[in-house]
């Protein structure tokens, strides 16, 4: 579908009379539902109207010629033409098909096709037996543990292991050691730092080191650090990088810009990351990741899962999940299963799925379940060295003298640890954060680790082959041993469905904490996001019509090409698990804001320049000049720690152009917002029409009306991927409603409500009288006293908002960026005083704000029909920068019960948080 939308989009603006510098706003308008034909509809209904049939059958004939395969979609607009040609004729037109406002409020509503329709058959996992979909269902696993933590021994979070030592004579055990460094994009460091510090010395140290020997293996994860090291290399280094490669000693695992977080991520910028960093393996390597590697995220989930299966991958490997659950997956032999999505009836989704058993991915806890005597053999904690083991019983390096019993120590933790799988096949990784950053840690382990290796394997009464591997040299080994199909499965393992969250490391550490950590940068995260891809379709866009007008030599393609890669990389690099999480240090967080704030720059810059080419109707007037920008945006940011604000158009009798762009191919109603200088504002449709607004207040405050700025809201309508251009006059407008306001006090918080000349603001004192904003799909009751929602009467459905505090514990680990440990239940929000609430009443929306000390609450319901109308839209700003060890939480509670049926939601509505904590 996306050759005819370019063309339709081009055709669109072939009509556009625009041949001089527009100075307005962008917009931007996200929408998720599809209706692709009502694009043609809108399209077409604009220009007939204007008496342009001739040149628009002149179009179709042309676009017919183009596009000869898609006869019925061209036989669908000549249908479209001819009926709304006898419409014209006839003197009659479709309001709803045009949709721009002619005064009455029925007018602003979007016609009944656009509300979201619910097919039986899209939620028809949910009346199917979960036992026929997997065999393993997590609701069910969480439903049946105890999630209790007694000690397990050596295993402290497990049992004890026994085996019988003949059990290896008719088949050998095959142990894969997988040497490996996580390099975090960012934490403790900056990215910058740690590169400079670290990383690059790390990925220099491996060149020279795997070629001093081939049976040398290493993986890496982390592209961002990679291409940053690659583009200051010589060629000689690079070529030997590719030999490594193609002798398999050397393997990319994953493959994404970062290893990203799994819970606080949208999946847009997950699949860009990925991408990102798949396509400079191309371009460079020539070659693509086989399998996944997720060490260190707090938790996982199925749509990393489902991505990654989407990508390609037939394997993957995971580690941080709540210890309970790797003890019983331990205990039932489960830790490798085919990961199945919930809605997958078949087996399209699968993917073989490695869980690590123990408590981390250092070597201390990988090579089996007793820490001490793993941490015996991580040999860069030798006598001597910087770091030691805290068990205090150090390595030994390997020699003659000790190597059979140091061969024994570890075989036995080997065989232990094979024990939790059903093949006797094992992986073992050998490394830890920022690890082999020195020449002689890579000897420390190598050459010990190969002495060891050749002294098992010689002797074969111990019935074990042990060498050094890359994560595909165990996956095929393990698929080799369990006769599975690189794409086919089979019963040997389980099938799973579910995610792993919550995760805790121990007791009742839970690392929900994150999940609202930094809430202000996960917001510019979405931001960025938003914009980003706007920007992205406005400039491929542009780049064709340049070529078409002759205008390449004039676009700057290639500078905001490479502003584009460089957004998508700060994007990327953000998606990583020490970054959107928000658990990084002040210092980092500010580098990645300041990164993301930069882009953000950026990809406006880049969407004001192709606008300006795409709108004008003659290209031969285009003309870039980088110093007068053709567009302003509707809202501007000065730092990257600094909130937005509105720009205010300053009106006059002269029209100003108000630019919407609808970046998404599904048609699009939605309320649109934006700040004038003056009360007194008509707005023109596209067709030259006068449109139905709201003007609101701009206030200082809870109680005081600014003069300087007004908002006007009204319902835009756009088609997929189109631009809409209305324009903005200083001349009062029958189509202008002024907003009603009823503020309510308790004439105890000095709040003093000044008279307005222009907007009728009535005072009142909080009472236990409700507040009630209604549309047609719902009736809200809000509380005199509070301002807060008390019941919904909609379907009959009850429901209440409240504010809570929460403390932490008094144990030494507290509730921070990481952690919620609460000291016990959430207590009540108590204010001495009501709150000032202030309502308002308008024709486009109604709302109720709450002004507390620490939060200023609102609740929005539009009046239009569809999406908007049926969803109650709430924000909150909150500050509790004078708060120690206290957290602010909104809690929503109804009567709906759901009975414990299977919910689906979408990563893409986390944001903005229920729960807003410090």
């Amino acid at each position: 579908m996306e050759l005819q939308f370019f063309f339709f989009f081009f055709f669109f603006f072939s009509f556009f009379p625009f041949q001089y510098p527009i100075i307005g706003v962008l917009i931007y308008c996200f929408f998720t539902i599809h209706i692709f034909e009502s694009f043609l509809v809108l399209v077409f209904s604009v220009f007939l109207l204007q008496g342009q049939l001739s040149i628009l059958q002149e179009k179709i004939d042309h676009l017919e010629r183009l596009l000869a395969e898609n006869n019925e979609i061209i036989s669908n607009i000549r249908d479209s033409v001819i009926n709304l040609s006898e419409s014209v004729k006839d003197g009659q037109r479709n309001p709803e098909a045009i949709n721009f406002s002619q005064g009455s409020l029925s007018e602003l509503l979007p016609s009944a096709s656009v509300v979201l329709a619910i097919d039986s058959e899209d939620c028809l996992f949910a009346s199917k037996s979960r036992s026929r979909v997997s065999g393993v269902q997590m609701l069910d696993v969480y439903d049946i543990l105890p999630f209790d933590n007694p000690d397990g021994g050596v295993w402290k979070q497990g049992f004890d292991i026994t085996y019988n030592e003949n059990e290896w004579d008719g088949e050998p055990l095959q142990v894969f050691v997988v040497p490996h460094s996580h390099n975090d994009p960012g934490w403790l460091k900056t990215f910058g730092d740690y590169f400079r510090d670290q990383t690059q010395h790390i990925l220099n140290n491996m060149v020279i080191k795997l070629q001093e020997d081939n049976r040398r293996k290493f993986v890496w994860s982390e592209i961002s650090y990679f291409s940053k090291w690659w583009d200051g290399i010589d060629s000689q280094k690079k070529d030997a990088v590719k030999r490594l490669i193609k002798d398999g000693q050397f393997e990319i695992v994953t493959g994404g810009w970062v290893m990203p977080d799994e819970a606080s991520a949208h999946y847009f910028a997950l699949i860009d990351q990925l991408i990102e960093g798949h396509q400079w393996l191309e371009r460079n390597l020539g070659v693509k990741p086989k399998s996944g590697w997720a060490v260190d995220p707090f938790g996982h989930s199925p749509t990393m899962a489902y991505l990654l299966k989407r990508t390609g991958f037939s394997n993957m490997l995971i580690q941080r999940i709540h210890y309970s659950v790797k003890k019983h997956f331990a205990s039932q032999k489960t830790l490798e299963f085919f990961w199945r999505q919930n809605w997958d009836l078949g087996s399209s989704t699968d993917i073989l799925c490695h869980m690590m058993p123990f408590y981390s991915y250092d070597i201390p806890h990988t090579c089996g379940p007793d820490p001490k005597i793993c941490c015996q053999f991580d040999f860069k904690r030798l006598p001597g060295g910087r770091v030691s083991c805290p068990w205090r019983v150090p390595p030994e390096a390997i020699h003659a003298g000790n190597i059979q019993h140091r061969a024994w120590m570890i075989l036995d933790q080997y065989r232990k640890k094979s024990k939790l799988f059903r093949t006797k096949v094992l992986l073992a990784p050998l490394g830890d954060d920022f690890r082999y950053t020195e020449s002689s840690e890579w000897d420390q382990q190598y050459q010990n680790y190969q002495k060891l290796f050749d002294y098992m394997n010689s002797h074969p009464e111990l019935h074990v082959k042990a060498q050094f591997g890359t994560l595909s040299d165990y996956f095929e080994a393990l698929r080799k041993e369990s006769n599975l199909g690189e794409k086919s499965t089979n019963s040997f393992f389980p099938v799973l469905s579910g995610d792993f969250f919550t995760y805790a490391d121990r007791d009742h550490h839970y690392w929900s904490g994150y999940f609202t950590s930094r809430p202000f940068y996960k917001r510019l995260d979405r931001v960025l996001e938003s914009y980003l891809r706007s920007a992205e379709i406005l400039y491929s866009l542009a780049l064709v019509q340049s070529s078409k007008s002759g205008k390449m030599n004039i676009f700057p393609s290639v500078d905001h090409y490479k502003l584009l890669t460089e957004a998508r990389r700060n994007l990327g690099l953000f998606q990583h698990h020490d970054a959107i999480t928000g658990t990084s240090k002040d210092w980092v967080v500010v580098d990645y804001g300041t990164r993301l704030f930069h882009s953000l720059i950026n990809v406006k810059k880049v969407i004001i320049d192709s606008t300006h080419i795409l709108i004008l109707k003659d290209k031969d007037a285009y003309n870039y000049d980088a110093s007068n920008q053709f567009l302003k945006m509707d809202d501007a940011q000065t730092s990257q720690d600094s909130l937005p604000h509105k720009t205010v158009i300053k009106l006059t009798s002269q029209p100003r152009y108000l630019l919407i762009y609808n970046p998404v191919e599904q048609e699009r109603f939605s309320v649109v917002s934006v700040n004038v200088n003056s009360p007194r504002v008509t707005l023109l449709s596209p067709l030259g029409k006068s449109v139905a607004i709201q003007i609101s207040a701009i206030w200082d405050g809870a109680t005081t009306v600014s003069h300087e700025a007004y908002q006007i809201s009204f319902l835009a309508h756009l088609p997929p991927l189109g631009l809409g251009v209305y324009q903005l006059l200083e001349a009062q407008s029958s189509e202008a409603d002024l907003a009603d306001y009823t503020i309510y006090t308790s004439g105890r918080n000095n709040m003093q409500v000044k008279p307005n000349n222009i907007f009728k603001i009535k005072e009142m004192q909080n009472s236990a009288d409700n507040i009630i904003l209604e549309n047609s799909y719902m009736k809200l009751w809000f509380s005199g006293m509070s301002g807060l929602l008390e019941v919904k009467d909609g379907k009959n459905h009850q429901m209440k908002v409240e504010f809570a505090w929460y403390g932490t514990t008094s144990n030494r680990d507290k509730s921070g960026a990481y952690l919620f440990l609460p000291d016990g239940d959430a207590k009540p929000y108590i204010f001495t005083d009501p709150p000032t609430v202030r309502v308002t009443h308008g024709r486009i929306f109604s709302e109720v704000v709450c002004f507390f000390p620490h939060v200023t609450h609102t609740m929005r319901l539009y009046k239009i029909r569809g999406l908007e109308g049926q969803s109650l839209e709430v924000s909150n700003i909150v500050d509790i920068r004078g708060e120690y060890n206290r957290e602010l939480a909104m809690r929503i509670s109804s009567d709906i019960n759901s009975q414990n049926s299977q919910v689906v939601t979408s990563k893409a509505h986390l944001l903005p948080y229920i729960g807003l904590f410090q």
